[in-house]
């Protein structure tokens, strides 16, 4: 007679609680900073290759997920290898806009957009368009950013995407309460969303105080920072749209680089906006 069949063991528990996703926003906040510092010592041809590099790898997650899903997909413009192959265009007609950095340079930007649209699906067509030109506009603006107004106003909105996540993510666990778009967010609460308001307020109002920067930062931080926000959640969506967890699988356990860079993608085309409306305000 034989005895019990020993247990199989166990795979190790996943994370569990409210501080599960923890390793995900260091992650986040690992990226930012290399951004940070790729803005601060690279210029020239090199700081534009950067960021070209970074709008390709972008747009091929973004490819990925709004392409045309069907057995026949090789008879779709690029086939197969549409989002390497739009990846492509991206980077080489950001490389050219940067270089060229003209108004008419803009037109460059639309490039990957047309050659993109044919082979998404046709839902998600309008949504390529809409996320493929923020993507491109977000690497222009930094670039002009960072060579108009110098690194200290980059670090200024590095500084409040960064502390706006943090906050919010440790406030929100902290204290609870009330989701803040629980159909698109489920984890982000109104708890958190204000803590990050009140720490870019507080920390526009600082870099004033010490002399350096005016005293439109405290209004513009937070504006800046509700942005960025809301970047976060327009990825949240488009992923939900597509069915996946992961924008890609480029940072593995942590997701791809449109899941760390979504939300410097709202403030950038926020202060881009705020830019064309009001003076921007001054960081040294």
């Amino acid at each position: 007679m034989t005895g019990p069949a020993p247990s199989e063991p166990r795979p190790p528990a996943a994370p569990a609680g409210k501080w599960a996703d923890l390793s995900r926003r260091l992650a986040s906040t690992a990226v930012l900073l290399g951004i940070g510092v790729l803005l601060a010592f690279a210029s020239g041809v090199w700081l534009r290759l950067g960021m070209a590099a970074i709008s390709a790898i972008t747009f091929w997650e973004l490819a990925a997920m709004t392409g045309w899903r069907h057995p026949e997909m090789h008879l779709t413009p690029f086939g197969r290898w549409r989002p390497v192959a739009l990846a492509a265009i991206a980077g080489m007609s950001q490389f050219v806009a940067l270089t060229a950095f003209h108004p008419l340079a803009w037109a460059l930007l639309v490039l990957p957009i047309i050659a993109g649209v044919p082979g998404a699906a046709r839902r998600d067509r309008l949504t390529y368009a809409i996320f493929g030109m923020a993507i491109l506009l977000v690497a222009y603006g930094l670039v002009g950013f960072r060579e108009e107004f110098g690194l200290g106003f980059v670090l200024w909105l590095m500084g409040i995407v960064i502390l706006s996540d943090t906050t919010g993510y440790f406030f929100g666990r902290i204290l609870g309460g009330p989701k803040f778009w629980p159909a698109l967010s489920p984890k982000k609460t109104w708890s958190g969303t204000v803590a990050g308001w009140l720490s870019a307020a507080i920390f526009g109002a600082l870099l004033w105080l010490s002399g350096h920067g005016d005293a439109t930062l405290i209004w513009v931080s937070p504006l800046v920072c509700l942005a960025g926000q809301m970047g976060d959640i327009a990825e949240s969506w488009l992923k939900r749209r597509a069915g996946v967890k992961d924008s890609s699988n480029l940072i593995p356990g942590h997701g791809g680089f449109m899941d760390r860079f979504d939300a410097v993608t709202g403030a950038v085309l926020a202060t881009m906006l705020i830019g064309l409306l009001t003076n921007l305000p001054v960081v040294t």
